[in-house]
């Protein structure tokens, strides 16, 4: 129910009705489509005047409708209403039918006769007015949606996760050594063993693990996120030695190349600071700072 001057732009992708998936009903269309023409029709109800338009981006899914002007007239608002409201229903007892299993029955009797078009006479019993709720019990997402990959956990939580599954891993029996032989440099970093999400969330306590599951991914987003400290491959988690990295490409795109040279000793090296055995890295060759004197 938005205000008459109001226009809208949409470019489908997913397919889903006004309660579920999109269940398809032509088999001679594509069912890209078929859902492009149950959109455009959507419009139509609704009383825009809808174009059609395919943009020019690197994606499958590019053709989006438009819907600039009214097929009405302001004062019919209310007849509009009703016939969005008859719309609705008709899709929803449609969706019904279909949940019933009962495939390859003639629409019609497939909804019981109940899918009408948006134009015809409402049922005898229909008293929905433009006060009425469309659809009783549909929650819309919040105006402004909240972050959950981590990334707005306090600061000091997340050090102290980072901080605890390090400690473990490297205190896991059996250590994992490795020798750093650079510059004839023959002492070993203790790179820890690896252990899988599920034994590191063992280790958490409770509460951490709670706050944890609000997050989408969980305890693997944080560790993930945490990229400089962990590798996370295959369901097991890794302390990183960065004498493995590969060195920058010479045919990384230019724009990455300046971005990785930006952010060259402009973030503390974790590794300087809590890993017993410091970071695994000279300071000339770690991107990280070996201090506070060396950030940018």
């Amino acid at each position: 129910r938005s205000s008459y001057s109001c226009c809208y732009f949409v470019l489908p992708c997913c397919f889903f009705d006004f309660h579920g998936k999109y269940s398809r009903r032509q088999s001679k269309k594509t069912q890209y489509r078929e859902y492009l023409d149950f959109v455009a029709q959507v419009g139509f109800v609704c009383g825009f005047h809808v174009e059609e338009d395919c943009l020019r981006i690197p994606s499958t899914k590019r053709v989006s409708f438009i819907g600039k002007s009214r097929t009405y007239a302001a004062a019919e608002r209310a007849l509009i209403d009703q016939q969005i409201t008859r719309f609705i229903n008709s899709r929803r007892t449609c969706a019904v039918a279909t949940c019933d299993g009962r495939v390859g029955l003639n629409h019609k009797d497939h909804c019981g006769g109940l899918c009408k078009e948006a134009g015809s006479e409402p049922p005898e019993d229909e008293t929905e007015t433009a006060d009425t709720v469309w659809m009783p019990g549909f929650q819309p997402r919040e105006r402004v949606e909240q972050i959950r990959n981590c990334a707005s956990l306090p600061r000091d939580f997340v050090d102290e996760v980072v901080l605890n599954v390090a400690n473990l891993l490297l205190n896991a029996a059996p250590q994992k050594s490795c020798s750093d032989k650079q510059g004839g440099n023959t002492n070993t970093w203790n790179q820890g063993e690896s252990l899988s999400l599920r034994e590191v969330a063992e280790h958490l306590n409770k509460e951490t693990l709670k706050k944890l599951k609000s997050e989408y991914g969980g305890l693997q987003t944080l560790l993930k996120n945490n990229h400089q400290v962990f590798e996370v491959l295959n369901g097991r988690v890794h302390i990183r030695d960065w004498r493995k990295e590969k060195p920058p490409s010479k045919t990384k795109p230019e724009v990455k190349r300046r971005l990785s040279a930006e952010a060259f000793k402009t973030r503390l090296c974790w590794f300087f600071i809590h890993h017993p055995d410091g970071c695994s890295l000279p300071s000339e060759a770690c991107p990280y700072a070996h201090g506070t004197e060396e950030l940018r």
